[in-house]
């Protein structure tokens, strides 16, 4: 397994330590918010554990968000995301599904062409 804060720098994520900061800091919420919305509909109501019962993620947020955006840069095979972070590919490939859907609702888009939303990796290029 790879030092995470390593798998974060720019040359393999592709925007700076600033831009995954604010990145971060506007995705976390939704995603959290998206997560609890599924947990819901799957228990069919309200938890019946106190918050913070249960299991752990495998994978933080943070950590889903560089595997995403280092698949899309790399396009690096979910396998080998795996290993790098150390779970199961299906872990990864459920991470990018559910971070892909954020960036896009998002909309990213290329700097300098701001009509070009990122929805391929010829697109992250």
């Amino acid at each position: 397994m790879v030092n995470r804060a390593v798998l974060a720098h720019q040359l393999f994520t592709g925007i700076s330590q600033r831009h995954l900061a604010c990145l971060i800091e506007e995705l976390a919420q939704p995603w959290q918010a998206g997560l609890e919305g599924r947990r819901h509909a799957a228990r069919g109501g309200a938890r019946r554990r106190a918050a913070g019962a249960g299991a752990r993620h495998q994978l933080v947020f943070v950590d889903r968000l560089v595997a995403t955006l280092i698949h899309l840069r790399h396009d690096l095979p979910h396998a080998m995301l795996g290993l790098l972070l150390g779970v199961d590919p299906s872990t990864i490939t459920r991470a990018i599904t559910e971070v892909r859907m954020l960036l896009a609702e998002r909309g990213c888009a290329v700097p300098d062409r701001p009509g070009l939303r990122l929805r391929t990796l010829t697109d992250v290029f």
